[in-house]
Order: structure tokens, then sequence, then C-alpha cells
């Protein structure tokens, strides 16, 4: 079974932010609250803990797994990013918006969308990742919780806690954060395109 750990929404316990880091550290998967739903997330170079996520979802070899990072210059590390699009991201972020970019070397081939080279990339607004990601002080591989054959995540923490407490090392309650997905924007083309509606506005992004 997994560990639980209750880390508090708003004011989050360093030594349990900690914690979570370490299992993370030592390849861990976990789920964890975000501004828009609960995620799965781990290090970006465990080959291990990506495959059991890709099982979790039941993803294919085509999808764009995200990057969650802490602001604007590390996206810049991990994504191409031109004047057109770093406005955009400067007014959008954080904010529960995936944005979808051409990656650059430093991104794990296994987790670029084959074909188009892409990647994902999110900055949340959520004191939880906060911490997290500045106690790792690297992004993290990231998927929004939502099993096969759903359409939104689940809501309840007990109900994510019942069904996959056997499935992941580490689940991270705070509490009700949110039950709908990121609205994903591309940019790789240079004009957004809406891929998917969800939590943040889309009025900016609609055709």
């Amino acid at each position: 079974m997994s560990q639980v750990l209750n880390i508090h929404a708003e004011n989050p316990q360093l030594r349990l932010v900690r914690q979570a880091v370490e299992i993370i550290k030592a390849g861990g998967v976990m789920i964890y609250p975000t501004d828009s739903a609960y995620a799965l997330g781990c290090r970006i170079g465990n080959k291990a803990a990506l495959q059991k996520i890709s099982q979790i979802r039941q993803f294919d070899s085509r999808h764009n797994f995200t990057l969650v990072c802490r602001d604007l210059s590390e996206i810049a590390l991990y994504a191409k990013v031109d004047n057109s699009a770093y406005r955009l991201l400067k007014a959008y972020t954080p904010g529960a918006y995936t944005f979808i970019l051409r990656a650059t070397s430093e991104v794990p081939r296994l987790l670029m969308h084959p074909k188009r080279k892409t990647i994902g990339i999110r900055i949340p607004n959520h004191p939880v990742v906060d911490a997290l990601l500045s106690e790792l002080d690297e992004p993290i591989l990231s998927s929004t919780l939502i099993m096969p054959g759903e359409e939104n995540p689940p809501h309840e923490i007990d109900d994510i806690k019942g069904d996959l407490g056997h499935a992941v090392d580490l689940i991270i309650d705070s509490g009700f954060c949110g039950l709908e997905a990121t609205t994903v924007v591309d940019l790789v083309e240079g004009s957004p395109r809406l891929l998917r509606a969800g939590k943040a506005d889309t009025a900016p992004f609609q055709n």
C-alpha cells in the first residue's frame, strides 16, 4: 500500500514535503494536488516510474507528457519558447493551463511525442506544488489523474486512496482541490490552438 501524507493545502509542512520528495527521488510515483485536480507525478528520468504512470492511465505512445515547472526560466530549459509564446506564458502562468511546446534536448526522448517532439509544460498555482518543486529542485513529470474510460478526474480523496492505494508509492492528501483537468493549448505552430477545454478560461484561445 502507498504511504499517505496529509499536507496542508495552504501552509505545507516542510517536514512532510521533504518526506514526499525523498520518496520521489527514490523512484516513487505519487498522487498529488494541483490547482485543477489531483495528478500523478514522478521524477523526470525514472523510466520505471514513467511506465507505472502509463499503465495506470493506459496511455498509448502518442501521449504528450507534462513537465510541472517552477517558473519561466525553468521552462526555457525544457521547451523552445519564442517571443510570442513567452508573452502568453507570462500572462497565463501560474494557472490551470498546460501548454504544448517543442522540446529541447534536455527532455528525455521517452517523454516527448514521438513524431512531433513536443512536451507539455505547466506552472500550477498551488502551495503544495510550489513546496515540492522547491525541495526537489527540478520539474515533476506529471499527468492529470483521469482513469481509463472516465472523462473527468476523481475528486474524492478517499476514493482515490481506495482505488489507487495499491498502485502508487505516495498519496498526498490535501483535501479537495478541484475536479477539472487543465485547459490545454498548443503553441507549437506559433498561433495558439485550443486542444482541450478545462478549468482555466478558454476565451483567450478560441479561434
